[in-house]
């Protein structure tokens, strides 16, 4: 039973992201503005609308939408995955803005015009499985809509992921396949006129915002922030950083060796960015295979930053995620995924290292500015 005052209700929820947004943006900041705002002002927020979503959270590289069903949630990820494949279909590949979308059915937490909870975190968490311009759904989503919607499903089978006690069923919608048969897809609301112009302004009002937090990932939930009074040893006067094994999920235990390369040579390589405080390999290492929270080891290393990731081989293709954290705000500053081949393991790992590196010594600048 929820505790007096908390609302808690079922619902879907839909998180979305733009794929590579820190290297767009370095690549051309106005112009890869200008792209996403005229994307959602002509196709995603009007298929919001359409669907009847609502956008609870929005920044500059991402979203989160609750919708009143699984099938008006899935049907408007559809139509905008399939729409955005052929906007950008004469852009290069290098400039293109795609978006990647995850989907969950749960239960979530009411907070005025907020929400959260595990409903929240799962659906973000689908959004980081999902390949560029695709989809990522539970199984109770696909449960859901497969005899309602023309669309087919691929399982990617029981997927661990990051701060989720049990691994989670996935499904990804197949785009390009043929519509399954026996079904119809459900006829179009047609959007409500007079939510249409506040909708537009509130969407201009959002964007706006959006340029000044685009770091931020407003709907992962905060984690408990670390206390500078209970830190063992003193917080040094410049930006310290710890960087905690990356986790090894795939299946095979083999590639534990690539997670801690990938580990070791972040921490060399922050040593020598000049103004960081980065704590030695030795130390961050005692926490492998431990289930540790951001807190406890920013309090007993005496550090404001961690840095956090994974590894995941599927085949001959591998991705990288990372995360930066700030320990005392309790709050994500920067986050990002690599995708690569592994014909050339140790140039991908260079190149992911360098990325990382580079972006994290641009976010953490960011964060010490904001407070100065």
């Amino acid at each position: 039973m929820a505790p007096q005052g908390v609302e808690r209700r079922l619902a879907a929820i839909l998180a979305a992201d733009v794929v590579g947004y820190s290297r767009l943006m370095g690549v051309d900041e106005v112009g890869t503005i200008a792209q996403i705002k005229t994307h959602r002002k002509e196709l995603v927020d009007p298929a919001i609308a359409e669907h009847m979503g609502r956008i609870v959270k929005t920044t500059g590289d991402g979203m989160l939408v609750e919708f009143p069903s699984v099938v008006e949630a899935t049907q408007c990820a559809v139509d905008i995955q399939r729409a955005m494949a052929q906007r950008n279909a004469a852009v290069p590949e290098d400039r293109r803005v795609e978006f990647r979308i995850g989907i969950n059915l749960g239960d979530i937490i009411v907070d005025g015009d907020d929400i959260h909870g595990d409903g929240v975190n799962v659906a973000a968490r689908l959004e980081g499985l999902a390949e560029p311009g695709g989809i990522c759904i539970r199984r109770a989503v696909r449960n859901q809509v497969r005899d309602k919607l023309p669309l087919t499903f691929e399982d990617l089978g029981e997927q661990k992921v990051k701060n989720i006690a049990r691994p989670i069923r996935v499904f990804r919608v197949v785009l390009d396949a043929p519509e399954a048969p026996g079904t119809a897809p459900p006829p179009k609301k047609p959007a409500r006129p007079w939510r249409l112009p506040a909708l537009a302004a509130g969407v201009a009002l959002v964007v706006v915002a959006a340029g000044f937090v685009a770091w931020l990932r407003p709907w992962e939930t905060a984690i408990e922030p670390a206390s500078v009074e209970r830190m063992a040893f003193p917080l040094p006067d410049k930006p310290s950083i710890a960087v905690l094994p990356f986790d090894n999920l795939s299946d095979d235990p083999k590639q534990v060796y690539f997670a801690d390369g990938m580990t070791e040579d972040l921490i060399t390589d922050l040593s020598k960015v000049s103004g960081l405080f980065v704590i030695a390999r030795n130390s961050s290492f005692i926490y492998k295979g431990k289930a540790v929270s951001i807190r406890q080891v920013a309090e007993e290393l005496g550090v404001r930053y961690v840095l956090e990731g994974s590894v995941r081989r599927v085949g001959d293709q591998v991705r990288i995620n990372a995360q930066l954290i700030d320990a005392l705000s309790g709050y994500h500053v920067w986050a990002d995924r690599y995708d690569g081949s592994l014909a050339d393991i140790f140039a991908l790992q260079d190149k992911v290292v360098s990325q990382i590196v580079s972006a994290l010594a641009i976010n953490i600048k960011s964060a010490e500015a904001g407070e100065s």
